[in-house]
């Protein structure tokens, strides 16, 4: 059974990483998104939370679970028995951070490969940090993000209750 592992802060999740998601989830036998728990990074939103809007977004992906990791990658990837990590790219500087990310994974563990995968055109220009921009200065973030987290989204971007 082929495990991969498509690791981000997702904060929030995008339908940009949806994109990745449902196409990864497709190719392997089990896909796992792992939210990254940065202990010296301030995200908008707990990593329960993000957990919780990615279960709701992935709800009608069988083989998709969610999990959350701190520390190196690839010793989250053993300990989940998982061989491949999935990375979105949306542009070249993306491209030339994960390029250096994968060949240091490869360092540390010569088992574990990186696949890229190219966002849908849709997406070149998505990330969590426009949505969040967008959100809280009540902008419409309708088709940035899945439909069945979009409330719950907006009312922490906007402040309400």
């Amino acid at each position: 059974m082929k495990t991969a592992v498509y690791p981000g802060s997702f904060d929030p999740i995008t339908n940009g990483h949806m994109d990745i998601i449902k196409r990864a989830s497709r190719i392997f036998d089990k896909l796992i998104v792992a939210v990254v728990r940065n202990p010296n990074k301030v995200s908008t939103f707990t990593v329960n939370e993000r957990m919780e809007f990615i279960r709701k977004a992935v709800a009608e992906l069988p083989n998709v679970e969610i999990d959350y990791f701190e520390g190196l990658l690839v010793d989250f990837m053993k300990s989940r028995n998982a061989q491949v990590i999935i990375k979105g790219l949306r542009a070249i500087s993306d491209f030339e951070y994960e390029f250096q990310m994968a060949l240091m994974n490869r360092k540390l563990d010569p088992n574990i490969e990186t696949m890229f995968m190219m966002t849908n055109y849709k997406y070149s220009y998505l990330s969590s940090s426009v949505v969040k921009e967008i959100g809280r200065l009540g902008g419409c973030i309708g088709e940035l993000v899945p439909d069945v987290v979009l409330p719950d989204i907006q009312k922490r971007l906007t402040g309400l209750k």
